[in-house]
């Protein structure tokens, strides 16, 4: 597969929505992720991400201003051991209850589907890091609908069990712009991770579209000593 630059995917897609994104640093020796959001409507938009721990979670910028809060405030990180969890909605808490309770990814993501809120049927895309005993291993996942009437939910898995140095690998909600949105297709997109996690985040926040930002996460983990480093950046600063 083609190693494409994120600068590139992510400036010719004005909206790809959400994304999130593991991998290897060029050295080998740290693991990298991120995730983001973008939203178009106000209520989208009036979000920021606050460290919760090891975690993350989604707060109103504004409270007054939360039109619906079911599809938009959520914890899209959690630690689990030396498992990072990343996903794009509450589907985070269920990979954590399942993965607690000795059970898999994968079990957990077949009891989830798409996100209802047709016509655009926004697709679960679901991320899952295990740094141990000097390595890394992800998965990313994708939960969509089959058809434009959402009658049946669709489930891809992507296991990347000895990831390559200076490679990730990015899933995100949508192609592009539309109305309806429509989803992502096809395998994660293979990117390039710089080294350094500050122009990791730079990068990733100076490419998205300005008019729907919201907001970035993004953390490195070294693989030796498993002490991470993690970058927020928020649109909204109080």
């Amino acid at each position: 597969m083609q190693t494409q630059e994120i600068q590139k995917i992510l400036q010719e897609n004005g909206y790809v929505g959400r994304g999130v994104l593991m991998g290897l640093c060029p050295s080998g020796r740290r693991a990298a992720m991120a995730y983001f959001i973008m939203g178009r409507s106000e209520n989208s938009q009036n979000r920021v991400f606050v460290a919760d721990g090891e975690g993350l979670t989604i707060h109103p910028f504004d409270a007054a201003k939360v039109a619906d809060p079911r599809l938009i405030i959520y914890s899209p990180v959690r630690v689990l051991g030396q498992t990072t969890i990343v996903t794009n909605g509450d589907q985070t808490d269920t990979v954590y209850d399942f993965l607690a309770a000795g059970k898999t990814f994968e079990e957990a993501l077949r009891t989830r589907c798409f996100e209802p809120d047709a016509p655009n049927f926004t697709p679960r895309i679901s991320g899952m890091m295990t740094v141990a005993d000097g390595g890394c291993a992800y998965r990313l996942s994708i939960l969509k609908s089959a058809d434009a009437a959402g009658s049946a939910c669709l489930r891809q898995t992507f296991e990347y069990a000895e990831p390559l140095a200076g490679i990730g690998h990015l899933i995100h909600t949508y192609r592009k712009d539309g109305n309806p949105l429509p989803s992502f297709a096809g395998e994660p997109e293979q990117v390039a991770i710089p080294e350094d996690a500050d122009a990791f985040a730079d990068c990733l926040w100076e490419s998205l579209d300005a008019r729907y930002k919201v907001a970035l996460f993004v953390r490195t983990i070294d693989l030796a000593s498993g002490a991470a480093q993690t970058r927020i950046i928020n649109k909204h600063v109080k």
